[in-house]
This record gives structure tokens, sequence and C-alpha cells, in this order.
């Protein structure tokens, strides 16, 4: 597995590593907000990550959190931390527009959870990061910091980009099938998507019942410390357990098993992504850990025969989900919607709610399949895109590599491991529900196999 090397074009800015500066007095978090500013200024108007930028709010709470450590008293583990809110978050002091011209300028006077429990961790909301409309199809802006002519990925375009290109060390996402692991695999930064339901997801704009938030970032530390001070403060979704994965990540442990998933996505992806994820399979292989896949596995032939329709499974649940707030708004305002928006409204309004139970009838069976496999495998390994970023911001791309995850629930994370042509591609690693910190482990050990090689 070659050595990845276009991560080190970019400046890899996190947060756990200035903390104990900050303590020190060596560094302040004003001082690392005005140096996020700085890269802000000198890079947005190529790669277009941001929406708003609230330099005098971010400006105050970071002064606030440099005096909270001058006293020797931070709030938690992301006191001072910039941070990034993809614009699907409601906030107070900021618009959110959700990615469509129907609500530009719109501000509903409060913090959406997460906003509200960042707040009161000490982070420093820096701005809102692009978004597609409504989280779904229609692209942003936003272009790949690695190349301007690449797109992102998405939904979670300005969040991978903003983190990439060095402007933040963490930007909240959300996912609903690739939205958070794919622009991570495309941007070359860890993709964070949690436990469905174990991040509150109070004030966005949608409620899909695969929609999942998470993070982006450069390091597992910062995106643990973020989810963990979030779900200590305003839990999971309500009746749901909140995140397990703890305040910082597991130390590094090889695993015993791993599970190796081809999905859907296998028959579109890059050649060379193919040979560097079955290179990194032999290795793994070699320092002992049992790599099954569906050839030498029943349980995994069945897991992949139930997630073998995740793509279009997820789009039709989706879509009949749609019907609050796209088909609400499509009575009022179809004129600010784009083509791709209305097209998903008429096929809406011609689903059936037989036809959703059956769907959701379907998704259950992927789990089922799923879970016969948690007393076997530590995880599971497939790639997080089919190939790099596809030239052109019309699109996305292919997010069918990330249904499976979406549609099992389950706690997934990209990890930049690999390069296609001088371009980042990750390795996806899924796990078992609330099986976070155990991820971790693995995830960390992993990422010290690559850096070691």
């Amino acid at each position: 597995m070659a050595k990845t090397t276009v991560r080190e074009a970019m400046p890899k800015v996190t947060f756990c590593d200035v903390r104990e500066a900050f303590l020190g007095g060596e560094d302040t978090s004003r001082a690392m907000l005005e140096r996020c500013l700085a890269r802000i200024d000198e890079r947005d108007q190529d790669v277009r990550a941001f929406v708003y930028v609230n330099t005098d709010g971010a400006r105050a709470a970071a002064d606030e959190a440099t005096k909270r450590y001058r006293d020797r008293r931070p709030r938690s583990a992301i006191d001072g931390m910039p941070i990034g809110l993809k614009d699907i978050f409601e906030t107070a002091d900021m618009p959110t527009t959700f990615g469509s011209p129907i609500f530009e300028g719109w501000c509903g006077g409060r913090d959406s959870a997460v906003a509200f429990a960042l707040r009161k961790a000490g982070a420093v909301l820096v701005g809102k990061v692009v978004t597609t409309e409504f989280a779904a199809t229609f692209p942003g802006p936003t272009r790949n910091p690695h190349d301007l002519a690449r797109t992102p990925g998405g939904s979670s375009s300005g969040s991978a980009a903003a983190v990439a290109d060095g402007m933040l060390p963490v930007a909240i996402g959300s996912q609903v099938v690739g939205s958070i692991t794919r622009p991570a695999s495309f941007c070359g930064v860890i993709g964070f998507k949690p436990t469905y339901g174990s991040l509150n997801r109070g004030g966005i704009c949608d409620a899909y019942s695969q929609n999942a938030l998470g993070t982006l970032s450069n390091n597992l530390a910062d995106a643990y410390a973020v989810c963990h001070e979030i779900a200590v403060r305003v839990g999971g979704d309500p009746g749901s357990l909140p995140f397990q994965g703890g305040v910082r990540p597991a130390p590094a442990q090889k695993p015993q098993a791993l599970a190796l998933l081809e999905t859907a996505g296998w028959k579109s992806a890059d050649a060379d992504a193919k040979r560097q994820f079955a290179a990194l399979a032999e290795l793994l292989a070699s320092l002992g850990v049992t790599v099954i896949d569906r050839r030498s596995s029943q349980r995994v032939e069945r897991l992949e025969q139930a997630i073998a329709e995740a793509m279009p499974i997820t789009r039709a649940i989706n879509c009949f989900e749609s019907h609050w707030p796209l088909v609400e708004l499509a009575h009022r305002r179809a004129d600010g919607l784009s083509e791709i928006a209305r097209e998903r409204v008429a096929q809406a309004r011609k689903m059936t709610v037989d036809e959703y139970q059956t769907l959701l009838a379907l998704r259950e069976d992927m789990s089922r399949a799923l879970e016969t496999l948690a007393a076997d495998v530590d995880g599971f390994i497939t790639l997080a895109a089919t190939g790099p970023a596809p030239v052109g911001l019309q699109s996305t791309g292919d997010p069918g590599f990330n249904a499976p995850a979406s549609a099992l629930r389950v706690p997934a994370l990209s990890l930049p491991l690999f390069e296609v042509g001088g371009l980042p591609v990750g390795l996806q690693l899924l796990g078992f529900p609330h099986r976070e910190r155990a991820l971790s482990g693995v995830a960390a050990f992993l990422l010290e196999l690559q850096s070691g090689r």
C-alpha cells in the first residue's frame, strides 16, 4: 500500500495537538481562530466552502475561551475549538439557508441542539459551510481543494472542503446516503458517522430515518471529542442511546477479524483503488488478521445479498420521507426548488404507505444479516468511494459504497489511506451499532499501519 502524500500539500489543522499549548499559555484560542480566518480569507474565494463567516461572534467566543484557559478553567475537551456547521443546522446568530434560495437570509432565532451543545462546551462557531440543496442531491458551489475542477462530494461539501483546505480543524456534517464518508474520501480527511440517533438532530431541516450527524476532521481525537461533548449536553435523538465512543478514541488495537465487503459499488470502482484495497487486505492477513469475504463466509455472502439494493431502497425511503419538507414546500414555493428536487416531489406523491412499509422491512433485513456477524468480526472494510473525486461540479459523485452503512445505520469511518492519480481515496470502516469505541481502536490501528509504510 503506497504511502499517502496528497494531504501533505494542505495545512493539516488539528485541535487536540494545540490544546496543551492553550493550557500552557504558548498559544490561545484567539490566535488559532485568527489563523483559521486568515486561511479562509486566502482560499475561500476559490474553494467556496463557506456560506457565512461569523467573524465578530467567533472572535468574542475565542476571547472568552482564551480567558478560561488563562484561568485554567476550560469547559470541555473542545473549549476554544474553531468549528464550522453545515448549513442545515439552525443558529440563533447566523442565517440558515438549507442550501436553498427559498431560505436565503433566513434566521430562525434559535440554536439547533448541536449548535447549543457546542456553545455550552466552549467551541467557537466560525460560520456555516455549504450544503447541497436540503442536504440532498443538487450541488452547491464548493470545489475540491486538491483540484478546483473537481467536486468535493456532498452533501457535506463545505464541511469536507474547509477541513481539507486547512480552514478548520473540524466541521459538522450529516449523512443520509453518503454525505460524510464520500466527501471525506474525495477531500482526504477523516469522515465519522456515528450510530444513527446517537447525536441529537433537533433544529435541522429534515428527519429522514437514516440521517445521522457526524464530523469531518483531520484526526480521530478531534472527531470523538466533538461527538462526546455534544452527546453529554443534549444526548441523542429523544429515546435513543447517546454517543458511546467516549471523549477520546481507544488506543490502536489490531483487529482479530474483519469482513471485506464489495457492495454494489465494486463494479464501478477504479481499478487502482481496488488494487490498493486488495493489497491492504493482504497486508492485514499477513499480520495475523483474519479477513473473510463472501467467498469464504456464507454469512458475509448473505449480508452482501441483503445490501445489494441498499442504494435504490435508500433513495425510495428518503423519497417517501421527503413529504416534509419538500412536498410541503412545493405547495408554496415550487419555483425555488431545483429540477432534481421537483422530480423527487413528483415521485414522493406517487408512493403509498404500503410501499414504504415494504422498504422498511427490506432495510430491517439488512440489519439482521449484519448482526449475524457480531460475534465473529471486529468490523467491515470496503472502499469509501468508487475512486478519486470526479471532474465537474454538476454532481457530488457516486454514493454506491456509502449507502449500505447508512441503510444499516451503523457507525462508519472514512480513513484517508489510499491515493489514485495524486488524489485521495478513502477506506471505509463499518462497525456495529453503538460500538464506536471499539471501532476507533481498529481505525487507529489502520491509520498507524498506513503512516508506517
